[in-house]
């Protein structure tokens, strides 16, 4: 059977799998639609929450950053990872005590306030579609390299399964199929890792084949990266470039903006008890850890199988899967030197910005780009970091039913957290913009009606960022992280440990959080990209790590603003206190 009919036949049954769940799993109810009638085993939420996490980000794109970045990489594992601890401890046990359905719920209702919630709505919506464009981009990947199929029809197709299971199912058919996407997903991640690892180092564990030595060797697979790399005018692989007040700084805004994330909160609203949260979050991290610490050898197994694959080697005799990715312009070569071999060095004028292909062909037959009279530097290859995980097995020369697999489960991995942010816009709309502000006499049925509707809105939407993705996309990942960590954590945080805090405090904490990180990343990343580096920025600080900054100033005013104002009501400090209660 061939790698396409493979691919056909894995993908096709996963989707009629999760139809099936979706036509099963048919939410009757706003409770069901909403929080699935909090009634999900422990054990698989926290399946379902493992797969809702770990989005196209963390399937496809972590380990391709992983490769290109090498030690700098590191702070998008640790910030995910320890995000998800901490939601899970400070977070998730009390506001599934709490009860409600959203995470502007309980902000509206801890602060008791309707502009404390819409502030929440906004910047859960902004962040949610932030994230939707990233995995429909995933989806688009997946769909025009291993289906065959245009990019847009890819997300089409995509769009019309998201809507079929979220808008049927909502998050009682989310649920159950996000628990099918899991075992999909971390199938797919582990048995090429576990393949690859085989084949470089001899060992069958990926998590200890990254540190072992290379087959037939005495050389450790590292060391021979960071000769390889260094040789080629590329930083050491496990060196790093940041300074450490950066560093620390990125990696403490990705974790405090992951815990303020309202898809995975959402997940903890399912189950029966808060006992029930508290262990379906300790599965979610076992669950979670089976990808996470198999993303660095994945990393540091692409960058050398792509360099060992390609340099220096005759265009015309360049592997197959080259112009396969190169035929969807994820991958492009521009002959500088007209030798016909490529040249894969430091100096990527296209490391960081995708270039504008034309339609035309170079004397060798490469596809080429609007900039190839750029000969500033020696480098001659494009490589979109976002493929790495997906064009791995077929690196590595993997058989094809394991690339089918791989196809299946990045596709699995995108739809999984798109459903679980499109129901988060959902909720948000119909629940806390109509059924709690502006139209609170709305039966339960007209509300369920309402909040499909928003829904299938959403989705097109998504649907439309797939298919006309904005050229600001990968900027734009530093606002929904920012504005999370700048705006969400500390409302929740303080809503829940401080009785003290009042709707005042919480309200200025917010605004100030928000102001502070949307202007500092818009000025750097869109008003002046020519300032966006370590000498221009603040305290040596960039912009995917001020949020971090953000967050602190949220604290500082909201805790200083509370103190000029009442304390709150009593029917909110006893709210808290019962929160609070083991």
């Amino acid at each position: 059977m061939s790698t396409q009919a493979l691919t056909y036949l894995f993908v096709g049954l996963s989707f009629a799998l999760y139809i099936g769940i979706a036509i099963w799993s048919r939410a009757k109810s706003t409770s069901d639609f909403y929080i699935a009638g909090k009634g999900v085993n422990p054990i698989a939420n926290g399946m379902a929450t493992a797969a809702d996490w770990m989005s196209a980000a963390s399937f496809i794109s972590m380990a391709g950053l992983i490769a290109f970045m090498g030690k700098d990489g590191s702070v998008y594992l640790m910030g995910w990872t320890g995000g998800y601890v901490l939601l899970a401890l400070l977070l998730a046990p009390y506001l599934r005590k709490f009860g409600q359905f959203t995470v502007p719920d309980f902000i509206g209702t801890r602060y008791y306030s309707k502009a404390a919630r819409l502030v929440a709505v906004v910047c859960l919506i902004f962040v949610s579609f932030t994230y939707v464009a990233g995995q429909m981009r995933g989806v688009g990947i997946v769909f025009s390299r291993f289906l065959e199929v245009d990019i847009n029809v890819g997300v089409i197709i995509g769009m019309a399964i998201v809507f079929f299971y979220a808008v049927l199912g909502g998050m009682k058919g989310i649920t159950y199929t996000q628990v099918a996407q899991y075992c999909v997903l971390i199938f797919a991640y582990l048995v090429p890792a576990i393949f690859i690892s085989i084949l470089m180092t001899g060992n069958p564990v990926p998590q200890l084949g990254f540190g072992d030595t290379l087959v037939d060797s005495s050389t450790y697979l590292l060391d021979k990266l960071d000769q390889v790399t260094t040789e080629l005018g590329f930083l050491a692989y496990t060196e790093s470039s940041k300074s450490t007040i950066d560093i620390f700084c990125i990696t403490a805004a990705l974790m405090f903006g992951t815990a303020g994330l309202p898809h995975v909160i959402v997940r903890f609203f399912t189950v029966p008890t808060v006992q029930d949260a508290r262990k379906s979050a300790g599965y979610a991290l076992i669950f979670i850890a089976l990808l996470y610490t198999t993303a660095p050898a994945v990393g540091a197994f692409a960058r050398m199988n792509f360099i060992d694959s390609i340099q220096d080697t005759q265009y015309s005799s360049s592997p197959s899967w080259f112009k396969n990715w190169e035929g969807i312009g994820l991958i492009a070569w521009n002959d500088k030197n007209n030798d016909g071999i490529i040249h894969y060095s430091v100096g990527n004028t296209f490391e960081d910005n995708r270039p504008q292909f034309i339609d035309a062909t170079g004397d060798h037959g490469q596809r080429l780009t609007s900039n190839t009279s750029d000969t500033s530097n020696q480098n001659e290859v494009y490589i979109d970091k976002d493929i790495m995980v997906l064009a791995n097995p077929e690196i590595a020369k993997l058989p094809g039913w394991v690339i089918a697999l791989v196809a299946a489960g990045g596709l699995a991995a995108a739809l999984s957290t798109a459903a679980g942010l499109l129901l988060v816009i959902s909720s948000s709309i119909s629940h806390d913009l109509l059924k709690k502000t502006f139209k609170p006499n709305i039966s339960e049925k007209q509300e369920l009606f309402y909040a499909r509707c928003a829904a299938a809105v959403a989705i097109v939407i998504a649907g439309l960022f797939g298919i006309f993705p904005p050229g600001f996309v990968a900027q734009v990942v530093a606002f929904a992280f920012g504005l999370a960590a700048a705006t969400i954590f500390p409302a929740l945080f303080l809503g829940i440990f401080s009785k003290s805090m009042n709707k005042e405090g919480a309200i200025a904490g917010m605004v100030t959080g928000l102001v502070f990180t949307s202007s500092y990343i818009i000025y750097y990343k869109f008003l002046n990209p020519a300032f966006d580096n370590a000498s221009f920025w603040i305290g040596s600080i960039s912009p995917e790590g001020i949020g971090f900054i953000g967050m602190l100033m949220n604290f500082f005013i909201a805790i200083i603003i509370s103190r000029f104002y009442p304390k709150p009501p009593k029917v909110v400090s006893d709210m808290v206190t019962l929160i609070r209660q083991p």
